[in-house]
């Protein structure tokens, strides 16, 4: 899980993803936002829209690969950082591990489906690409963006 050259997290970059998950509440879509950093700089973010865009993939970090990767124009994240605001679930996970994301930094634990460290621990598998991951920055403003998120849902039922 741990690669050679690691680089310390940077909380501007979970901030704007915490920003891209309040676009995502403001969209009655679960609020999880994700950037992709390329150099030190910001080159792709984006908020879940599943329920938008009526697709199982349309999660945050799935969304921001994809413009990442349209952006740089290769499938090869190998020098990018992924900043998501919840633990991404197996399906990103394994997309992270196909697109050879450098770094993975996430807010808060998925304890129902996360791929990482809660549900599965995706990461720990020794495919031929190893991740580095550190979470817990900036985790209870997003734990606490997801808990009124999914309170106001059952209230309305």
């Amino acid at each position: 899980m741990k690669s050679q050259e690691n680089q310390q997290p940077n909380v501007k970059f979970m901030v704007a993803a915490l920003h891209e998950a309040k676009k995502a509440l403001m969209k009655d879509e679960v609020p999880v936002g994700a950037v992709v950093v390329h150099e030190g700089k910001i080159i792709a973010r984006a908020h879940n829209l599943r329920e938008q865009k009526q697709s199982f993939h349309a999660h945050a970090e799935f969304l921001a690969m994809l413009k990442a990767s349209q952006k740089i124009g290769s499938w090869r994240l190998e020098d990018c950082d992924v900043y998501v605001t919840l633990e991404p679930c197996p399906m990103c996970a394994g997309a992270m591990i196909q697109a050879r994301v450098k770094n993975l930094y996430y807010a808060t634990k998925d304890t129902k489906a996360g791929g990482v460290d809660s549900v599965v621990k995706l990461l720990d598998i020794p495919f031929n690409h190893q991740i580095h991951v550190e979470s817990g920055m900036m985790e209870q403003e997003s734990k606490s963006l997801i808990q009124s998120f999914f309170k106001k849902l059952r209230e309305k039922k």
